[in-house]
């Protein structure tokens, strides 16, 4: 099958936590549905040349990677239809990085959005050197992004509204390497919003992330699960009182796995008046019976890496075979092709 036939969609989780909720339903949980779509090639990663970016502890990384993996293998992930590998598989990938460095404006990284708010938080504490603890890693890593996509010529990238811009970044690569060296060598990748799956608010109402330690980890056994949504952030609004759903962190979270129908049902209950308590308990029985069955193939995985690591192989060797043929081209196409 060419490889126009079949729209391209590619997912990369980066391996440095544990995956939470806001990771499922901004990426996950679309990325798995593609994945069984015939129509659709998918092209999944666990994305551990970015992890390095922040996290310097091999522990951690190697231990994330297997529980990403185990993650998306629980939550139905069809590794048939889709390409699943790790990122650190794929020798391609730092090679096509380097040739799309060539070719990117330095002034283009200067306006990422991560360079910039470490420069600005440099500032800030009075730093004489604005790039201070900036590695080549942080401020390059859009073009390492650029590469994962233009690698498997992806059609669409889903992502959440902050990595919009590293889409952007990416076409704009892709279209001067295309202008420089003379072909259409990349197509220009599309960012894909959920906009159901917006920004999930974590615990204490901020954006649910690593960094603000305010995540609910995805396969929590029952108990914890229980104690991290009753420690979910509410105002102090009596039961009997109408609330704002619209304005909620539980409901937010809850409305983002939930039907549209179980949604506007909660809804409904918000404006009666539902007491937190409630409401805390009714998001939390939900959540759990939604997650108690890849809970369990969770576990059984995550006790059996060899299993793991055999499915990750497979996936590589596949997307070995495309890399390599799209390497061959795009050195010939630099004057790094073969004499004979």
């Amino acid at each position: 099958m060419s490889q126009t036939a079949k729209t391209r969609v590619l997912t990369g989780i980066t391996t440095t936590g544990t995956p939470h909720l806001g990771n499922y339903v901004g990426a996950i949980k679309p990325a798995i549905e593609a994945s069984q779509d015939p129509n659709v090639q998918s092209f999944y990663f666990l994305a551990d040349y970015h992890a390095l970016i922040k996290c310097q502890d091999p522990k951690r990384v190697q231990e994330s990677r297997l529980e990403i993996a185990a993650t998306w293998l629980a939550l139905g992930l069809d590794t048939d239809n889709a390409i699943f590998y790790r990122q650190s598989d794929i020798a391609e990938i730092p090679e096509l990085m380097w040739m799309l460095s060539c070719v990117c404006a330095k002034g283009l990284m200067n306006r990422a959005h991560a360079y910039k708010a470490a420069v600005a938080e440099n500032e800030e504490a009075g730093d004489q050197d604005p790039d201070k603890g900036i590695t080549m890693g942080l401020f390059g890593y859009p073009v390492l992004m650029a590469a994962d996509i233009l690698m498997f010529n992806a059609n669409k990238v889903p992502v959440g509204r902050d990595q919009i811009q590293h889409i952007e970044m990416a076409r704009d690569i892709a279209g001067r390497f295309n202008h420089l060296f003379k072909g259409q060598y990349f197509v220009q990748p599309e960012a894909v919003v959920d906009e159901k799956g917006e920004v999930l608010k974590g615990l204490d109402g901020r954006k649910m992330s690593k960094s603000y330690n305010n995540t609910i980890p995805l396969f929590s056994s029952e108990k914890k699960l229980q104690k991290l949504v009753r420690k979910i952030k509410t105002n102090s609004l009596e039961p009997g009182e109408p609330k704002d759903p619209d304005t909620c962190t539980l409901f937010q979270i809850f409305s983002a796995f939930a039907s549209n129908e179980e949604a506007a049902a909660l809804r409904e209950q918000y404006v009666a008046g539902i007491g937190w308590g409630d409401a805390k308990n009714e998001v939390f029985d939900y959540l759990n019976a939604h997650l108690s069955a890849p809970r369990e193939r969770y576990n059984a995985l995550m006790e059996d890496p060899a299993h793991i690591e055999a499915v990750l192989q497979k996936g590589a060797e596949r997307a070995r075979e495309e890399a390599a043929i799209t390497m061959d081209r795009l050195r010939s196409a630099v004057g790094l092709g073969r004499f004979v």
